[in-house]
């Protein structure tokens, strides 16, 4: 007898193939039949006429690395219809750790990913592992709403080895590169998902220290690919330099992508494993992503395998008096930060702060990596700064709705403008400053992007930027959006949408049991009321560890998802059940 039977669905079932009406059935974790009508007895039947069922959303790019060591429900991704996610991205992570070694990394994951460091002192239970292997047997006695895998990191591999050589960016010997290969070997053989680093100088501890590997010669580059390749697993995950930009106030980047896409190339040769790697549309260069794709063609043509990886939409940074804004370290406003916001925003309403605050110079935080000093000195491009209000439903706002058009039609700065939006009504306003994916003020580059089929859909950053950005709704945007709603340009096809973050995603990191509606995979499903599917109001909360706070955004729409067989949502809403397990890499 099946445990459950869903009946009279539209099915899409991740392969790409084209959605048909039918039912499906699952026992003891796995599907058992498929297409319809079904007659087979089941325990439960869940009646989804008019919904879809796809499988469950397999999310490559979070940040999970803290968060899944004290939480089980594993918010915000297991409420936007995510079964599986892969953490370790971008260089940063939690093991291997030396002894006394866990501030050093705390500090790297604070400024590369805006998770507060007093969230993982408190939250962590640091002890509980050292080596690589050790964390994964660590979390593999943990449970969750959802499936985790990890990656092992370049930050955390090198600090091991090098200790204050490696902080310090000095070229590693032979000796160096032995003995981190091993370990990246050692980690990759116990069950990490690959391999991953950053070599963006945007990528600094609280201190302003580059992530350690941020510079490594491309005889260390190539050290973990032969690691990987003598694994006989695994993925190769980068950031290349230049990604989002020159990075002229940090000193500038030392390569251009174009040559870290032969890099990469290379280093996908070497290992005979695949590279995924961060592709945006940046205003310094709006046309250069089509000649990384273009030179993505020709490598893999030549024997690599490169899978540029792309956002579901503009990355911003949110910017509000509950988060980060640029006033936040001018003189007279650090008089008043602490005050509790209904206070706070009177204050700010009197015209003589509002000058002074406005006319003040920033003072820089004392440590140069954290998130508010990056806010408050980051170059704003007002043409693509907007109210989330005019750009909420789609984050694609025309360019008229900018705070630079609004600000010419009031005869205001720019500046004034900002400080008016976020000091209006209860305070509670926000402003998103656009960096990426934006250039011509429309999603067409997105969607060129999502059509080709080298890419692969991720970049969420579910679990990182907690205060700043809140891109981790990304797999429930992409349905809204791109199939349904957009109204600037071409859409996506469903049946696309849920290949790319389903099926595509898993074979990509070797997930063979998963990914999509067939016999004997996991019946890892969501049934989505695809109508009523929308996204709800950001809002601050503050539940992490220690009084933590971060932006979530609930989704509507989600009739039910199941992880393994075992129901997690049920209307929108946790059940309770804790079915999620690490996901180790497979030889």
């Amino acid at each position: 007898m099946n445990d459950m039977l869903i009946k009279g669905a539209t099915l899409v079932d991740g392969t790409g193939a084209p959605a048909r009406t039918g039912d499906i059935a699952f026992r003891d974790g796995r599907i058992t039949e498929i297409g319809g009508p079904i007659r087979s007895a089941a325990r439960q039947t869940l009646n989804a006429e008019g919904a879809l069922v796809a499988p469950a959303w397999v999310d490559i790019h979070t940040h999970y690395d803290g968060q899944a060591t004290w939480d089980d429900a594993m918010e915000p991704s297991a409420g936007q219809g995510v079964g599986t996610a892969i953490m370790g991205n971008c260089g940063v992570g939690f093991a291997p750790v030396r002894p006394g070694g866990e501030r050093e990394l705390i500090e790297l994951m604070e400024g590369v990913e805006d998770i507060p460091g007093s969230v993982l002192h408190e939250g962590m239970p640091w002890g509980a592992w050292h080596s690589l292997p050790e964390y994964l047997d660590f979390l593999s006695q943990r449970r969750w709403a959802l499936d985790i895998g990890s990656m092992v990191t370049h930050g955390a591999v090198r600090l091991a080895v090098m200790g204050e050589r490696g902080k310090r960016d000095e070229a590693a010997n032979a000796q160096d590169l032995a003995q981190m290969a091993d370990l990246v070997q050692e980690a990759v053989q116990a069950g990490a998902m690959g391999f991953s680093t950053s070599r963006i100088r945007g990528h600094r501890s609280i201190h302003g220290d580059p992530v350690p590997g941020t510079f490594a010669a491309e005889d260390e580059v190539l050290a973990f690919a032969q690691a990987l390749r003598r694994a006989g697993r695994g993925v190769y995950q980068m950031i290349p330099s230049s990604t989002v930009g020159s990075a002229p106030m940090l000193g500038g980047e030392r390569h251009s992508q174009l040559d870290e896409l032969a890099l990469m190339a290379k280093a996908s040769r070497v290992s005979g494993r695949p590279v995924t790697f961060t592709l945006f549309q940046v205003d310094e260069w709006p046309a250069l992503w089509r000649q990384v794709l273009a030179g993505v063609v020709d490598h893999n043509q030549a024997g690599a395998q490169l899978y540029p990886q792309v956002g579901a939409r503009p990355t911003a940074i949110v910017l509000s008096l509950a988060t980060y804004h640029p006033f936040m370290r001018k003189p007279s406003y650090l008089a008043i930060r602490e005050l509790p916001l209904p206070e706070r925003l009177a204050a700010m309403r009197q015209p003589a702060l509002k000058a002074a605050i406005l006319a003040e110079t920033t003072i820089a935080h004392p440590q140069p990596g954290t998130m508010e000093n990056v806010v408050v000195h980051m170059a704003m491009n007002w043409d693509q700064v907007y109210r989330l209000s005019d750009c909420a439903a789609d984050h694609e706002p025309a360019r008229g709705l900018s705070l630079a058009a609004r600000a010419q039609a009031e005869g205001v700065s720019p500046l004034a403008c900002l400080y008016d939006c976020l000091t209006a009504g209860d305070g509670r306003q926000y402003v998103m400053r656009f960096f990426t994916n934006y250039s011509d003020f429309n999603h067409d580059a997105l969607h060129e992007m999502h059509s080709h089929p080298a890419t692969v859909t991720g970049l969420g950053d579910a679990g990182a930027h907690v205060s700043v950005i809140f891109d981790a709704v990304a797999p429930t945007f992409q349905l809204t959006h791109w199939v349904r709603d957009r109204s600037r340009g071409q859409r996506l096809a469903l049946e696309s949408v849920v290949h790319r973050q389903t099926l595509k995603n898993a074979r990509l990191f070797g997930l063979h049991d998963r990914g999509a509606l067939a016999v004997g995979l996991r019946a890892d499903l969501n049934v989505i009321d695809f109508d009523r599917l929308s996204l709800g109001e950001i809002a601050v909360h503050r539940d992490l560890p220690a009084g933590g706070a971060r932006l979530l955004q609930p989704a509507s729409g989600y009739l039910a998802t199941f992880v393994n067989g075992v129901m997690t949502r049920s209307d929108d809403l946790d059940t309770g059940e804790r079915p999620g397990r690490l996901v180790r890499s497979a030889g």
